[in-house]
């Protein structure tokens, strides 16, 4: 049924002969390498309703002005008509040009590291001069308290669930923990990715080296620390979102913080690098009350069926693999500072 509709949609482009292939990689956009006659090589994706099509717009500004910037990105092939996607009955389909290279769930080296922190600071530079009003707002994703206090509710909803009594006082730790943080520099949005997860970066496998950024349907204008926060979050954790302890590695930390100083030189003020640690405890905790409340909800996050009997099973584990994260990092909090300072200068 999907392979139909994908050959449908292709119809609707200027390619010879294309031939398609499922990549299993990526859980939000179904998606298909194309590789025509002539051997170019595209992705085709089925965009997730989440998404409005005018996401499109967002991709189309952002890539077109890092395409002059001289970064390598991917970019929206236009339609016969001259279109940013394609309908398929109710389905938005869009077709993007291939970068070659490979990705990865988990960072394998401080050096990986810092390949990762040098595209995400080139990227953020490169995008500061953006003049772009964006149609993707993201409204609320990275909302902490609302974050926090939905978590809440949903331990006063639920209290027959069988996970409640695990849930309860993990809920606990991460609104105690959460308080005790203190607050953000997020009065100043800038451009940013949105979901700058490792594996949501190409690198050349024979260099190391990072060669751009993909999946860009997140793209929007939030506080560049909750991004980097995100990004830290991702990149320092070796274990991976299924592995207790969460372990946050200072190697790959101070790898990572040197690449994006490289890569966006200057770029942060003050008042951003100094909240840099605060940031990524707070995306931690954030998410592990995302999951921990989906533990008791079962209704967002997908999970895996062959490894846990329930949704709520896998998103407990993972909340918890999240608190524990935090914990590492906390524990390591001054360390941790002064890996921003030396890289950074100030804050």
């Amino acid at each position: 049924m999907v392979r139909a509709e994908a050959e449908a949609a292709l119809a609707a482009y200027h390619l010879p002969a294309p031939a398609l292939r499922p990549v299993e990689v990526g859980l939000i956009n179904v998606t298909f390498e194309v590789t025509t006659q002539d051997g170019l090589r595209y992705a085709l994706q089925r965009v997730n309703p989440i998404f409005g099509p005018g996401v499109h717009e967002d991709i189309h500004a952002v890539t077109t002005h890092l395409a002059r910037k001289g970064l390598v990105t991917p970019r929206l092939v236009p339609t016969r008509s001259g279109d940013l996607y394609t309908r398929v009955g109710e389905a938005v389909w869009r077709l993007m040009t291939w970068v070659e290279g490979e990705n990865l769930s988990k960072a394998d080296s401080p050096a990986r590291a810092r390949a990762a922190g040098v595209m995400l600071g080139r990227f953020h530079a490169a995008v500061q001069d953006l003049s772009h009003a964006f149609v993707n707002t993201r409204l609320g994703v990275h909302d902490t308290p609302a974050h926090l206090a939905g978590l809440a509710a949903a331990l006063e909803q639920h209290p027959g669930h069988p996970l409640y009594p695990e849930v309860a006082p993990l809920t606990q730790g991460i609104l105690q923990t959460a308080a005790a943080l203190g607050p953000l520099p997020l009065e100043t949005s800038r451009v940013v990715h949105g979901d700058p997860k490792l594996n949501n970066l190409i690198f050349d496998p024979a260099t190391g080296e990072a060669i751009c950024l993909i999946d860009l349907d997140t793209l929007a204008e939030m506080p560049i620390v909750l991004e980097l926060g995100d990004a830290f979050r991702s990149w320092c954790n070796p274990g991976g979102e299924d592995t207790l302890p969460g372990r946050f590695d200072l190697a790959l930390f101070e790898g990572a913080v040197a690449g994006y100083a490289t890569g966006a030189p200057g770029l942060l003020s003050p008042d951003e690098v100094a909240g840099l640690v605060t940031a990524t405890a707070t995306i931690m905790l954030e998410l592990a009350a995302r999951f921990a409340r989906d533990a008791l909800e079962e209704r967002y996050f997908g999970w895996d069926a062959t490894r846990y009997p329930t949704r709520g099973a896998h998103n407990l584990l993972r909340a918890r693999v999240q608190r524990s994260l935090a914990d590492a990092l906390l524990a390591q909090r001054d360390a941790a500072e002064a890996v921003v300072r030396r890289a950074l200068g100030r804050g």
